[in-house]
């Protein structure tokens, strides 16, 4: 089936602007693409490969050189200046969400090594998306360190190996373009700042443009060919324009009043590094030669700061992206660059919907788009209006959160085998070796040595006469490697009126959000579940963004009876799911109550014999302890003995407060 064409998506001219200053420029670092699902993230990305012209490469090169300019240092190398080229169209390499870093980069045929003494190196994906586009669906999913690897290549324009004896560096320039979905989670800052571009996409709230939408959709599904043919000549009025821009991107100049004014203004949004004047100011001359014109301006400058700043201004996880444009226009004319007559916005943004003469990127944001409410924690009210009490004739309302802190670290007991992460040991496929394990035993990385050791006894048995091993399957030995997990961190939560004083439940929130930061640090799922007058709830799913756990802890309304029991029966429920869903994945149950039990027949007895029950299953708890006053019942305390769990009363959830508390029992034991 035909590629949907470019030009026939609708809307969307700020991805559009995106995808192509990356592919005039790919020095810009390629772009990320963040959106609810369903929003033609993929279809914008494989229809842009269909809008590059065909490449020249060296006949059997693996690694795609240009025969007028060959890589030096290719592993394929070194090439006969007579041998012809051959050519192909651009490529789009998809990287699948669950690749090893091996099929990535690359890896030396082990068994071929060591029988034949040969140092036979299989290229990976980078070597296959050289002079191409790179196309990673779901980032945010992959692991960190493969996240990594791709933007060290793509900033580099250079991949290297060094394993296994083997050292290999070969060229690898591509355009990297990643899509993720942020209710799946975020990336790490670090990895976030990397990408050149960002833009947030949603779902059009037009009517008229929704049925448009359909109504291509439909002919394209009906008749591909015929629905391509309707727009192949805008499409190759927009390649052209693309090509047409590649060849004046060299020519373009910036002058040092630009250079002063991206300065200024990513000075003025507090970024950190350097990386965003960097991005801007190549964003910048990309932009200009998009439009035609030899000499950088503000509103290039406009355009692309709308693009390189709003992933780089987010100051925690909890932060939504965007950015304000009325600051960056002000910071534009605080600059004190002079405008010249051209600086007025074109009147055609968004390349690829109609006459080639546009691409401004000065469009208003769509609906949906930046301007949200952020982590929820701050600007919030202290309480809601009264609402009813939940059953019991009480008013309930909603406790801002204070500031999150550095919280106390908390484990799973045991060795696991789940997601990379950063909070409890794991065998994993990184870190350091800890053993050896023979072959078809969760094999990961061929352990050398240890394969050598255990074909070598063999060798005369076999018939080996002179240099080399003969090796069997049965002689592969894979390294056993220590690191560390990612876990389900599962919140359970009174919200129950004995919980309801005000400062008390400020700083309950404030601890459950220092416990989501750590747990978005550490690479963990996590769930929420609450209970209150007569019921509990599952009110976030578990899942890895953590930044919709912090905007349901924000709205949580407290009041009413206390039914401990339905809380700790919610949670038993919860985790057989997620035992089905994610087996791998271990458990760390907070429990943060007072542990009172008001609600319901004989309710304290009933919370007992749920704790039980839970304890039975040999998770992991740490009861957070709510109880305030002279006067304690110590029910919390009694709670953590009954789930076989750590007790941890609240004002210990914060790691200074702890090393405060240890030091003063330390000084009275003295």
């Amino acid at each position: 089936m035909r590629p949907y064409p470019f030009t026939a998506v609708v809307g969307m001219p700020e991805l559009r602007l995106a995808l192509v200053l990356s592919v005039i420029s790919p020095a810009i670092g390629g772009v990320l693409v963040r959106g609810e699902k369903g929003t033609a993230k993929s279809t914008m990305v494989r229809a842009l490969a269909g809008l590059l012209p065909p490449v020249d490469v060296v006949a059997r090169c693996r690694f795609s050189c240009a025969p007028d300019a060959p890589d030096p240092d290719c592993p394929d190398g070194p090439h006969d200046p007579a041998t012809p080229g051959v050519r192909r169209p651009t490529r789009l390499v998809e990287l699948p969400v669950g690749v090893a870093e091996d099929r990535v980069v690359g890896s030396l045929d082990l068994e071929r090594a060591l029988a034949d003494g040969v140092s036979d190196y299989q290229p990976g994906l980078l070597a296959s998306a050289h002079r191409g586009l790179l196309y990673v669906d779901e980032v945010n999913l992959l692991h960190d360190h493969i996240v990594d690897t791709l933007l060290d290549a793509a900033a580099m324009g250079r991949a290297t190996v060094e394993r296994e004896g083997v050292s290999v560096s070969h060229a690898a320039r591509f355009v990297l373009i990643g899509t993720m979905n942020p209710e799946e989670g975020e990336l790490r800052p670090q990895l976030l700042d990397r990408f050149g571009l960002t833009v947030e996409v949603a779902a059009s709230r037009d009517p008229a443009e929704r049925v448009e939408v359909l109504r291509r959709r439909l002919a394209y599904e009906a008749d591909p060919d015929a629905f391509a043919a309707g727009f192949a000549e805008s499409d190759a009025a927009l390649a052209e324009r693309i090509q047409a821009a590649r060849a004046l991107l060299p020519s373009v100049r910036v002058g040092d009043d630009v250079l002063r004014q991206i300065a200024e203004v990513c000075a003025s949004f507090e970024v950190d590094g350097m990386r965003a004047d960097i991005v801007t100011a190549r964003a910048a001359v990309a932009h200009a030669a998009w439009d035609g014109r030899t000499e950088v301006s503000t509103v290039d400058v406009r355009a692309a700061a709308r693009l390189a700043l709003p992933h780089r201004r987010r100051r925690n996880p909890f932060d939504a992206p965007g950015l304000d444009e009325q600051r960056l226009d002000q910071a534009l004319r605080d600059s004190g660059a002079a405008n010249d007559p051209d600086d007025e916005p074109d009147p055609d943004p968004d390349p690829g919907s109609g006459p080639p003469g546009g691409g401004s990127g000065t469009h208003p944001d769509p609906p949906g788009r930046n301007g949200q409410a952020g982590d929820g924690t701050a600007d919030q009210p202290a309480e809601s209006a009264p609402s009813g009490g939940g059953g019991t004739g009480r008013a309930q309302r909603t406790t801002a959160a204070g500031n999150p802190y550095r919280a106390r670290m908390f484990r799973v007991a045991g060795v696991g085998e789940g997601a990379h992460g950063r909070r409890s040991r794991a065998v994993t496929d990184s870190g350091r070796t800890v053993g050896v394990r023979p072959a078809g035993v969760r094999e990961g990385r061929p352990h050398l040595v240890a394969t050598v050791r255990a074909a070598a006894p063999h060798q005369r048995a076999r018939g080996r006469r002179g240099r080399g091993l003969l090796l069997r399957g049965h002689d592969l030995r894979f390294a056993l490697r220590e690191g560390r997990e990612g876990n389900l961190v599962l919140f359970c939560v009174d919200a129950s009126g004995s919980m309801g004083a005000h400062a008390r439940m400020r700083e309950v929130k404030a601890a459950v959000l220092s416990l989501l930061l750590d747990a978005y640090q550490r690479r963990d799922k996590v769930g929420l579940v609450t209970f209150r007058a007569n019921r509990a709830d599952l009110a976030l799913p578990p899942t890895v963004s953590v930044e919709a756990a912090a905007a349901r802890l924000a709205a949580l309304p407290t009041g009413g009876r206390t039914p401990l029991a339905e809380g700790l029966l919610e949670v038993a429920r919860v985790l057989r799911v997620e035992a089905v869903r994610d087996p791998r994945r271990r458990p760390l149950l907070v429990v943060v109550t007072d542990g009172r039990a008001t609600s319901g027949t004989d309710p304290l007895a009933r919370a007992h014999a749920a704790a039980d029950a839970l304890a039975a299953t040999g998770i992991t708890a740490v009861v957070m302890d709510c109880e305030t006053g002279r006067m304690r019942l110590g029910l919390a305390e009694a709670l953590a003995a009954r789930l076989g769990g750590e007790h941890v009363p609240l004002g210990e959830i914060a790691a200074d407060r702890l090393a405060g508390a240890v030091k003063a029992r330390i000084g009275r034991a003295a």
